[in-house]
């Protein structure tokens, strides 16, 4: 049978997603589960393939095998063989043609931003400490010319090998919840309005490009610090140029949220 696992992780300490040579990754671990569960090889096909150091909570992963075993049982069995930044939230059988690469599916990833002078211990792998005030405002317009169909080349790593880079973005929205607040250097200081503040850019799309959602939260960055007017963010898709764009943010402020499958 085929089955199809949700896996959430902390990225922290691997080398991404995928089998490679230079260190540990999620992959590799979940094979060495699979192994150990089922005493056969298995491999493993990821959704996405996430970065170094980005995090998911439910990356789709497929793979086949033969056993009597129910589908819903493989979850918790995989659990108790891996690390325990890596989990299985669900397991269930899907069709033998079923593919995550190619199935009709709407992603969406979340960028953390913490608006503060000094980093915060407990969010130094999950979110990108920024030392100066954003504007909300300007970022939030900025993030409203990515929405639609596009031609994301401004906001592709040069070495994103793909044949087309038009994708659509169904929505990207930047919001602040004043509960993720933390206190700031100098709470009475009229200088410290906006600092403590967790942005968050959430972007949910067909598909994205290698880089993408880190090189938008970096453009947005930009503008939130008055380095781009929120109007550039226009100029910049139609350029179709990588320099035109933002720098690319570090991979630890990014998860994975979910995707989700319309044939399911």
């Amino acid at each position: 049978m085929r089955v199809l696992l949700r896996v959430a992780y902390d990225g922290s300490a691997y080398c991404g997603y995928q089998i490679q040579d230079n260190g540990d990754t999620i992959q590799e671990e979940l094979e060495k589960a699979l192994l150990d569960l089922f005493c056969v090889p298995i491999e493993t096909t990821g959704g996405s393939r996430t970065d170094a150091g980005v995090h998911s909570l439910g990356n789709p992963v497929v793979f086949d095998v033969e056993t009597k075993m129910k589908a819903m049982s493989i979850a918790p069995a995989l659990n108790v063989r891996l690390p325990e930044d890596i989990r299985v939230l669900s397991s269930v059988e899907v069709a033998s043609d079923f593919h995550p690469h190619t199935a009709p599916s709407r992603k969406t990833y979340e960028y953390c931003i913490r608006v503060q002078r000094m980093e915060v211990p407990t969010e130094r792998n999950r979110v990108l400490t920024v030392h100066v005030p954003l504007d909300l405002a300007a970022m939030q317009k900025a993030a409203g010319y990515l929405e639609g169909e596009h031609d994301f080349t401004s906001f592709s790593s040069i070495h994103a090998q793909v044949t087309s880079k038009v994708r659509t973005i169904y929505s990207c929205q930047v919001t602040c919840d004043e509960r993720d607040t933390i206190p700031t250097y100098n709470p009475l200081d009229p200088e410290e309005e906006g600092f403590g503040r967790l942005i968050r850019i959430r972007v949910t799309g067909n598909g994205f490009l290698y880089n993408m959602v880190r090189i938008i939260a970096g453009t947005l960055v930009e503008v939130g610090r008055g380095a781009m007017k929120a109007e550039e963010v226009e100029k910049v898709l139609a350029a179709m140029d990588r320099s035109k764009a933002g720098p690319t943010a570090p991979a630890k402020g990014l998860t994975m949220i979910r995707t989700e499958f319309v044939e399911l």
